[in-house]
């Protein structure tokens, strides 16, 4: 298999999970922030949110690192980038919003490409997947 066969998958799945690690972290250290903004857009028990926004952004950008359960993984999180742009970067007439917007759909189709595709070589799956074919030969 060539390297970049090989690395690209892994390399990819890292520089999109960055972006979740960073916000999750950022979450993580201001609940109350984060809380108060979930608040403001009107959606219904905002520290709720923050749990799952903080689950889905460091444990799904962990677990996709990983490539562990990837495409099930990679699927909550573009489902989760799509309803952010949805609830939360809606007002498109504002240039930053609409910027937000579309870096939050662009994150969704990478990571649709991943459930279309899976980990690569490079992967908690990969290894689990070689020792499933290994165990039924």
């Amino acid at each position: 298999m060539s390297s970049d066969v090989r690395y690209t998958p892994l390399l990819g799945r890292v520089l999109i999970a960055a972006i979740f690690l960073l916000s999750g972290f950022g979450k993580l250290t201001a609940p109350a922030a984060t809380a108060g903004y979930i608040a403001a857009v009107g959606l219904p028990l905002p520290y709720l949110g923050v749990i799952i926004a903080i689950l889905v952004e460091l444990v799904g950008g962990l677990l996709l690192i990983a490539g562990y359960q990837t495409r099930l993984v990679a699927l909550a999180m573009a489902v989760f980038s799509v309803a952010a742009a949805a609830f939360f970067h809606n007002n498109l007439a504002d240039q930053n919003q609409f910027i937000h917007f579309f870096k939050n759909i662009a994150m969704a189709g990478g990571l649709l490409q991943v459930v279309a595709f899976g980990a690569g070589s490079l992967s908690v799956d990969a290894i689990l997947n070689s020792r499933k074919t290994v165990a039924t030969a």
